[in-house]
């Protein structure tokens, strides 16, 4: 067991970099993901359904167009990262910052879909009580909807997803496998 834990200097520099990348995506975008599943879960305004759409593209689009996408607008010769790059000194392409905002990315659709969906399910009278009994907007969503919006029972829910998602990618691997090994058998050697 001691073995396991003992990490190579290499793999020592890749987990404290998995966990750098791993904290900035999730720090930077938390606050605006709040925001965002705020505005989509009760908002009412024109553009909510393409708001919508544009928050979940990432997750629609293949990561290698959402890549390009990020290459091109923040890259050093793009209009935003040459701009950051000469204004504030930040680069984001081919640096472990361009790995944490493509993660940020990326996960930012989940983040929003599952704020949105918790915030949807608290129980507007809580709100309305705390409200009447004199507390402004700000404190009612700090205090009353904020703690809430992790929804009862949902980590069973979550696990038991968790656990089909790998089932699928498991047979999804092992039929993608069983092809191969067909199509080499088939398929001469050249």
């Amino acid at each position: 067991m001691a073995e396991l834990l003992h990490l190579s200097p290499e793999e020592a520099t890749a987990v404290r970099l998995s966990l750098r990348v791993a904290f900035w995506a999730m720090t930077t975008s938390l606050v605006p993901g709040i925001a965002v599943a705020l505005v989509l879960a009760r908002g009412r305004f024109w553009g909510k359904s393409f708001l919508d759409g544009l928050v979940h593209l990432p997750l629609v689009m293949p990561p290698v167009v959402t890549g390009y996408l990020l290459l091109l607008l923040l890259g050093r010769r793009g209009p935003l990262g040459q701009f950051l790059d000469e204004h504030f000194g930040i680069v984001f392409a081919f640096r472990w910052t361009g790995a944490a905002l493509a993660c940020a990315v990326m996960g930012f659709p989940l983040m929003v879909r599952a704020i949105r969906l918790s915030i949807e399910a608290v129980d507007r009278r809580l709100e309305d009580a705390a409200a009447t009994l004199g507390a402004g907007p700000a404190w009612v969503f700090l205090v009353i909807t904020l703690p809430l919006t992790q929804v009862p029972g949902g980590d069973t829910g979550a696990l038991r997803l968790t656990l089909i998602s790998i089932a699928i990618s498991m047979l999804a691997l092992l039929a993608a496998e069983f092809v191969a090994r067909r199509l080499s058998r088939i398929l001469p050697a050249k």
